[in-house]
C-alpha cells in the first residue's frame, strides 16, 4: 500500500519556502504524494455546510486562504522528483473544462506524469453559481465535462456537440505523459458520484472514513460496476483519507480491504504541528512498507 499525505495549503501559513520545505521532507520520508482539496472562494455564509468539520466551516487561518491547486502543483513539481500530486478533489462542475484540460495536461507534461486528477461536483451552492452555473444540473454537467476532457488528452481533432459546450476541429496538446490519460479519480458517496466512478474512473477517493465505513462504500461501488455489466478490477485504484484520529495500526484494516492508497489529513500547518505530525504519518509509511 502507498502512503501520501492531504495537505491543503493554505495563506499566511503556506509560504513558498514552507511548501517547498514540506514537500521534499515528504517525499525524502518515503511518502507517495500530496494532495490538495480546491475552493476557489470562500462565502461568510453557505446554504450547505462543508461536510469535513463539525462546524460545517472550512478552517482556514484567520485573513488567509486556500492556496491555488494548479499553480502550487506547478511550483512542486519543479522542487521534487518522484512525488505525485492529486487533487482532491477538483471542482469540475465550475470550472471551464477547456481550461481545466490543458491546465492538467501541461500540469502532467512537465511533472513526467506525476499527476492524479481527483475531481468531484463540490457541495457548495454559493461557489458553483459565483463561478456562472447552476447548482441543481451540476452532476449532468460534470458528465459531459469529464468526457470532453478525456477526449481532449486522447484524440488528435475533437468535434463536440453538448448542453453545454460545442467546438469543432478542436486540437490540444501537449498530450498528457500518462497513457491513455491523466487518472482520473472519481470522489463521492451518493449513486450518481458511483456511477461516474464507473464511467470515467481509474479509481475512487473516499475522505475522512474509517475501515467500516470504506466496506461500506465500496459495496456501494462494487454495485455500480454490477449495474454497468462490469465488475472492479485489482487495477482499479482505491484512494481512502482516514479519519485524523486513525493511527498507523489500522494500515492493515484498509489492506485488506483493498485500499492501494492511504492519503494521511496533515491537519494544522503551523511549523511546530507539522514537525509533530510529519513523524507520525511516516509511520504510516513503515506500516504500509
Amino acid at each position: 500500500m502507498k502512503v501520501g499525505v492531504f495537505a491543503t495549503f493554505m495563506s499566511p501559513l503556506a509560504t513558498p519556502q514552507m511548501i517547498v520545505d514540506f514537500a521534499r521532507r515528504a517525499e525524502a520520508g518515503g511518502l507517495d504524494s500530496i494532495w490538495m482539496g480546491e475552493h476557489v472562494a470562500l462565502f461568510d455564509r453557505n446554504t450547505y455546510g462543508y461536510p469535513g468539520s463539525k462546524d460545517g466551516r472550512i478552517p482556514v487561518p484567520e485573513g488567509g486562504g486556500m492556496l491555488d491547486v494548479t499553480a502550487t502543483f506547478g511550483f512542486l513539481a519543479a522542487a521534487t522528483k518522484t512525488l505525485r500530486f492529486g487533487t482532491g478533489v477538483a471542482l469540475v462542475p465550475q470550472r471551464n473544462p477547456i481550461y481545466t484540460a490543458k491546465e492538467m495536461c501541461t500540469l502532467d507534461w512537465l511533472s513526467n506524469g506525476r499527476l492524479d486528477f481527483g475531481i468531484g461536483v463540490g457541495w457548495n451552492k454559493e461557489e458553483v453559481e459565483a463561478c456562472g452555473y447552476r447548482w441543481e444540473d451540476r452532476g449532468k454537467r460534470c458528465d459531459e465535462f469529464l468526457e470532453v476532457m478525456r477526449r481532449l488528452w486522447t484524440e488528435p481533432v475533437v468535434d463536440f456537440k453538448g448542453k453545454w459546450l460545442a467546438f469543432e476541429t478542436l486540437r490540444m496538446d501537449p498530450k498528457p505523459i500518462q497513457k491513455p490519460h491523466i487518472p482520473i479519480i472519481v470522489g463521492g458517496y451518493a449513486d450518481a458520484a458511483f456511477d461516474r466512478a464507473v464511467r470515467f474512473g481509474a479509481g475512487w477517493y473516499g475522505f475522512n472514513l474509517d475501515p467500516a465505513r470504506t466496506k461500506q462504500m465500496l459495496a456501494k461501488l462494487d454495485a455500480a460496476f454490477a449495474k454497468a455489466g462490469r465488475k472492479r478490477t485489482p487495477a482499479y485504484e482505491i484512494i481512502v483519507t482516514p479519519p485524523m484520529n486513525a493511527g498507523p495500526d489500522t494500515v492493515k484494516a484498509y489492506a485488506d480491504l483493498g485500499v492501494h492508497r492511504l492519503v494521511v489529513n496533515l491537519g494544522s500547518q503551523r511549523a511546530e504541528k507539522v514537525d509533530q505530525r510529519l513523524p507520525e504519518i511516516e509511520t504510516f509509511v513503515k506500516q504500509a512498507a
